[in-house]
């Protein structure tokens, strides 16, 4: 059991030394072509990740550059949209009813507006306004406005709905999640979401539905969809001319209804499409619905949301100081007209553009609704657009308390997709030594292949080097720097006791500084011990988008971009740590026992199943399984552990039964939401494991200690 007692002011400045090393080490690291200076051990892993992305892009544009003819063009869009599909975990079997219902108008000069909502799922309903028309002789177009990732939702359509509705337009804008009137984390209160902002809505709720092999995209498309649905079912909408608009976020969607929704006519996408190229190196992924695990290591790119909606109509719309790089929408734009040539249909793609930063779409408007207006009612003028005022918010809403959640007690996306995810049936217990082989066998491959772990046992050890060293009584400290997989330089304290001949060794792995409490006490007991610095590093540079997240959010995205998993590249480097260990002439290579705290523990169980040389496991404040992330109402500090899928594969506890025989010690377990787990419910959770050990074991090989009244490690342990 961890014994937690005051840190010496002396550690602490060593430890301060580590957290200034990688980019001491980095600065005359060379930088590679569109990257910025690694002023850190996160930036070295960004631009690990980005050199990555590189080779699949450039396979990727090889790819495109070998397309010739239209039916090569139609081919890649076919393989384009079922890869998507797959990617993130298809679409729902059906579509069922909209259970639609108007719930007022607001009269305007010209229009009036619907309050509106419909069920995009059942009981999982979309609160929308519908621009219409006054006085239409004939069925009008009509285009589906996705908002932006702003808290009002619906209601930033006002200036683009307004004016594209008294030309003759209709158009329905609608909250997306997390969003105006669809918060899936409202807490009644304070009348707010408990994840602060739509961005930390998507991302908490993505994080979560990933353990299950779905990605929220799959969620944000199908209300588009639906929405296109509703359009059709109503008599004032020709259904032969609906369009799609958004931007941002907005435009995300639009990028992903376009591609693979045949029904739009006409697109116009607003500060989202750019490159990978531009992109990576600067701002980087951000939000959950934008990125796809896997999408660049497919082979997939911005481009390919326009190809694939060839030849219809479609505007790429960009500002010239857009967070999203306009040099990156200038050569997607040049690609797709190259695809969109095939089809001679050069005159349907259409990159509008303007000064300003991220949204500033005022001063392009007349040319956006022109676009619209050109496409769905063959009207060559530019518009004169005009900015009425808006009616009150209040007056737009459609439900009484202002959430769908409070008002119609509807479903969240996690209620939704929890009922909607089938999942493997929970392990039995196993009786013979053969079920158990295959068990390890199994975990084994594919431990490695969802967390994509590719370090093998045994390998070349890394460098460890020496920065200072501090004598203590019987032992003495150091201060060290290491390489990891990555290349990236990270820090580390090694403790050697001071006594002749081989000796156990242990390695503690923190998401942070670790405690020199521990270091010092198994020092003392005549223990090696190693506690390396983790990637990304020591902290977050990137803003949260909710505290609920916990660190390291957006270095997920980036490695799920290619294909890999924070989990899977903390793994390599535990594996890389014990190849050192073992490699010492003081260390008893059949004594190598490893603690993992917090997140660190999830990585810890990877490595140990991959790596028998970890001769026993201490998990100290971890989650007790992936299920219980799933189930959490509202998890907390999960986007680290996250391996997408992993759920239809396994959980940590079969990760538990494969290490066996060796021991595994869990102190303070935690569920999903960073909950206390009791022992009681600890054993009932565990049960099959316990079983399974008392048939084949030692029933000690899992134990469990629990501190009376003890809570788990600070945060960063």
């Amino acid at each position: 059991m961890a014994v937690y007692g005051e840190r010496r002011p002396r550690a602490a400045a060593l430890w301060l030394l580590l957290l200034l090393l990688p980019a001491l080490l980095a600065a005359a690291a060379p930088l590679g072509a569109g990257d910025v200076p690694p002023a850190s051990s996160q930036g070295q892993l960004d631009r690990y990740w980005n050199q990555m992305a590189r080779v699949d892009l450039a396979r990727r544009d090889r790819a495109v550059a070998r397309i010739q003819t239209r039916a090569e063009a139609e081919q890649r869009a076919a393989w384009v949209r079922s890869t998507v599909l797959r990617l993130i975990g298809g679409l729902p079997s059906r579509r069922t009813p909209l259970h639609a219902v108007v719930l007022g108008t607001v009269p305007e000069p010209g229009f009036h507006i619907e309050r509106i909502v419909y069920d995009s799922l059942p009981n999982f309903p979309v609160t929308a306004n519908l621009y219409l028309p006054d006085h239409a002789a004939s069925r009008v177009p009509a285009v589906i406005w996705t908002p932006g990732h702003s808290p009002v939702g619906k209601l930033d359509a006002w200036y683009f709905a307004s004016n594209l509705a008294r030309l003759g337009v209709a158009v329905l804008s609608y909250d997306p999640i997390g969003e105006g009137e669809r918060l899936q984390y409202f807490d009644p209160a304070t009348g707010k979401s408990l994840a602060s902002r739509p961005t930390g809505e998507h991302t908490e709720a993505s994080s979560q539905m990933m353990l299950g092999g779905r990605h929220i995209a799959r969620y944000f498309l199908w209300d588009a969809m639906r929405g296109i649905d509703y359009l059709d079912s109503r008599p004032e909408i020709d259904p032969s001319r609906i369009g799609a608009a958004g931007c941002s976020g907005g435009g995300t969607v639009t990028a992903y209804l376009a591609a693979l929704d045949p029904r739009v006519k006409a697109a116009g996408v607003a500060c989202y499409i750019t490159s990978f190229q531009e992109l990576l190196p600067t701002l980087g992924p951000q939000e959950a619905e934008q990125t796809i695990p896997g999408f660049l290591k497919e082979g997939l790119s911005f481009p390919d949301w326009v190809e694939a909606a060839a030849p219809r109509p479609y505007a790429i719309i960009s500002t010239t100081e857009d967070m999203f790089p306009f040099a990156g929408a200038r050569s997607s734009r040049n690609e797709a007209r190259r695809i969109y040539a095939f089809y001679g249909a050069q005159d349907r793609l259409s990159w509008i553009n303007g000064p300003g930063h991220h949204g500033n779409l005022g001063p392009i408007m007349p040319k956006i609704v022109g676009f619209f207006t050109h496409w769905l009612m063959n009207s060559d003028q530019i518009p004169a657009l005009t900015r009425l005022p808006p009616p009150p918010l209040q007056a737009l809403l459609c439900t009484k308390t202002g959430q769908v959640t409070t008002s119609l007690g509807s479903q969240t996306v996690f209620s939704l997709d929890r009922a909607e995810t089938p999942l493997p049936p929970r392990p039995q217990a196993i009786a013979r030594e053969s079920a158990l082989a295959a068990l390890q066998r199994r975990m084994a491959q594919e431990v490695g292949a969802m967390a994509m772990i590719t370090a093998k046992p045994g390998a070349r050890p890394p460098d460890v080097r020496i920065i200072t060293t501090e004598q203590r009584p019987g032992w003495r400290l150091e201060t060290v720097s290491w390489s990891s997989a990555t290349g990236v330089e990270l820090g580390g304290l090694l403790a050697i006791p001071d006594a002749a001949g081989k000796r156990p060794a242990e390695l503690l792995l923190t998401a942070g500084p670790p405690a020199e409490a521990d270091v010092e006490r198994l020092a003392a007991s005549g223990h090696l011990v190693f506690a390396p610095q983790m990637l990304p590093g020591p902290v977050d540079g990137n803003a949260a988008k909710t505290a609920l997240l916990g660190p390291w959010y957006e270095e997920t995205l980036r490695a799920f971009l290619v294909g890999r998993t924070l989990v899977g590249v903390r793994a390599d480097d535990v594996i890389r740590a014990v190849d050192w260990m073992a490699a010492q002439p003081e260390v008893d290579a059949k004594q190598i026992a490893a603690t993992g705290f917090g997140p660190m523990g999830v990585v810890l169980l990877h490595a140990a199943v991959l790596d028998p040389r970890i001769s026993s496991v201490t998990l100290d404040g971890a989650l007790t399984t992936y299920r219980a992330a799933f189930d959490a109402p509202v998890p907390r500090d999960l986007a680290q552990s996250v391996v997408p899928g992993v759920l239809q594969h396994y959980d940590l506890d079969s990760l538990m039964a494969a290490i066996a025989p060796r021991s595994v010690t869990v102190l303070h377990p935690v569920d999903g939401e960073q909950q206390p787990v009791s022992e009681s419910a600890f054993r009932r959770q565990f049960a099959w494991v316990f079983e399974s050990d008392r048939r084949l074991h030692d029933p000690n090989q899992l134990r469990l200690v629990v501190v009376s009244g003890g809570n788990p490690p600070a945060a960063g342990r």
